[in-house]
């Protein structure tokens, strides 16, 4: 009787850890943050397919996003609403951008992207925003990019992201173990 009773304590104690556990886990994914998968090339050379990302939910109720910050967001697309976009933020509400050949202009100075981006990238221009056409961007909403231009479906195609469809900020790569680091804001 005594082992069926230890067993009895055994097993409530770890159903007990187990729900306590997944608990935890629970309200960390939902609420706080959570791993998002780097599909495609869009992020090259700062971000490679099929990396991980873990994306901190709580801080952009808080603030807006950062002129250089990595975002997930909902797609834009009515065919891919399940969809999550990973992009930097180029533009900020209230500022104006534009693409000159291949150059990207920053309230109509050359935006200085030598920080994550070699020197002999070209940047062309969308269907969204046209060579040599200058857009401001709306109070609560961003325009992103993804840091291989020539691969990257972004606001230069679809337009402005707006804030509300921001799910968070990445914050860190922790997969594949050997690329493992900090995302860093490179202004």
């Amino acid at each position: 009787m005594e082992i069926i009773r230890k067993i009895y304590a055994f097993l409530i104690d770890s159903v007990q850890t187990f729900l306590i556990a997944a608990a935890v886990f629970l309200v960390i994914y939902l609420f706080l943050f959570r791993p998002y998968e780097v599909k495609g090339d869009s992020m090259f050379p700062n971000f490679h397919d099929k990396e991980f990302v873990l994306t901190n939910l709580v801080v952009l109720r808080f603030q807006d996003p950062k002129m250089g910050n990595i975002v997930v967001f909902k797609a834009k697309a009515a065919s891919e609403p399940e969809r999550d976009y990973i992009k930097r933020v180029i533009g900020m509400p209230g500022d104006t951008i534009a693409i000159k050949d291949s150059v990207v202009y920053l309230n109509q100075n050359i935006l200085d992207e030598s920080s994550y981006l070699k020197n002999d990238v070209k940047t062309f221009p969308g269907s969204f925003l046209q060579e040599g056409e200058e857009v401001k961007i709306p109070q609560g909403e961003y325009f992103v990019m993804g840091d291989n231009r020539l691969y990257s479906s972004d606001s230069r195609e679809w337009g402005f992201v707006k804030k509300e469809d921001i799910v968070g900020e990445s914050l860190f790569v922790y997969w594949p173990l050997n690329r493992m680091r900090l995302i860093d804001n490179p202004y």
